[in-house]
């Protein structure tokens, strides 16, 4: 017999590595329509139905990734979630059948990754994930400076390693994550316009839709906070259909 002129490559070309994650969804037949579909992208899933599973999950074994529902019995996701921030960074996308603004600063705030309603298309949750897993591997290979341990501007102080806001007269103004992430960004950008796609990932919002109107609940409690009338804002002005811009001379 001749020999074949195609050569096997099966053992050559890199096998991509398997992403794995972890669903926690008390939806059983959400788990079983997702796990099936996750795996025709390289996608590899484990499926619980509450907490106490999960972290029995994450005890047993590494995951990329955790897709937390909101509604779950006993411990809801929110609670979940700061507890999986509060002693990991392991990337986190919340699901949610509500779609108030509220809810998904409150995500925000306690760190998760990014924000999906339901329902939604299975294709749009595996792009996220990939959108997310991307974002992680590209800040880890990306070396970044060390931040300046403070940053002044019109008489307040933000400092960094605290993460508490001074105000002028010397009071401590108390900043939730997503707020003082906000401010940071402002402050990184001052009298740019940035809009509401930049600001969202900044405060770790990342993908959510263009036309999801929290980013501008969190500027107004930023603006509460910084003294700043909403009406008349001296210090981050709206700029009608692009963003919003921190108006400062000079930040030192």
């Amino acid at each position: 017999m001749e020999p074949s002129l195609v050569h096997d490559t099966t053992q050559t070309e890199a096998t991509p590595r398997t992403t794995r994650v972890l669903l926690v969804d008390d939806n059983e037949e959400l788990r079983e329509l997702l796990g099936g579909y996750l795996t025709r992208f390289n996608i590899a899933s484990e499926a619980v139905g509450n907490g106490a599973a999960m972290r029995l999950a994450l005890a047993g074994g590494h995951f990329d990734a955790v897709i937390l529902d909101l509604m779950l019995p006993g411990e809801d996701g929110l609670s979940l979630c700061r507890e999986l921030r509060a002693t990991s960074d392991i990337p986190i996308l919340m699901l949610t059948a509500r779609c108030e603004p509220a809810d998904r600063i409150i995500g925000l705030e306690l760190g998760a990754d990014d924000y999906m309603a339901k329902p939604f298309e299975p294709r749009e949750l595996v792009a996220r994930i990939q959108s997310i897993l991307r974002r992680v591997r590209d800040g880890r290979d990306t070396p970044r400076d060390e931040p300046p341990s403070q940053l002044r501007f019109a008489d307040w102080t933000l400092h960094s390693v605290l993460r508490q806001l001074q105000a002028p007269s010397g009071l401590v103004v108390p900043l939730s994550n997503a707020e003082f992430r906000l401010l940071w960004a402002f402050l990184e950008r001052p009298r740019r316009v940035l809009s509401r796609e930049q600001l969202l990932d900044a405060a770790r919002g990342r993908a959510i839709e263009a036309f999801d109107r929290s980013i501008d609940l969190l500027v107004s409690r930023l603006r509460q906070k910084l003294g700043d009338d909403s009406r008349n804002p001296n210090l981050i002005k709206t700029v009608r259909g692009e963003g919003y811009l921190l108006d400062v001379a000079e930040i030192r």
